[in-house]
């Protein structure tokens, strides 16, 4: 029965850390909220709104550019290396399990305000 129920827990537990803590920033974002594009906003809101609209965890807030900006400069190799094996508080794949090297690229563009 435990192990049937494993998965969901470690989910559980990497949300719950992953949003957990102080934000990196309280600053405004720049940028719109809300991805134009209908299928990148479904997973931003999806999988990534969560921790990413209020700077939750550390994590970068969707449209703050300085909270991106040293993020940005490591390039995007090592953004999708993070994004896809987990970094500090970022789970692995961002809880999008279904995400595509693509789809993240475009996630990470929308939300760093590319």
């Amino acid at each position: 029965m435990l192990k049937r129920r494993t998965p969901l827990l470690l989910i559980f537990l990497s949300l719950l850390f992953a949003c957990s803590g102080e934000s990196e920033s309280m600053r405004l974002p720049s940028g719109p909220t809300t991805p134009a594009d209908a299928s990148v906003a479904e997973l931003y809101n999806r999988s990534c709104r969560s921790c990413h609209a209020q700077g939750a965890g550390w994590a970068p807030r969707t449209g703050d550019r300085e909270a991106w900006a040293s993020r940005l400069q490591k390039g995007n190799a090592v953004l999708l290396e993070h994004t896809i094996n987990g970094f500090k508080g970022m789970p692995p794949m961002g809880m999008c399990f279904d995400c595509n090297e693509e789809d993240f690229t475009k996630l990470i563009s929308f939300m760093s305000g590319g």
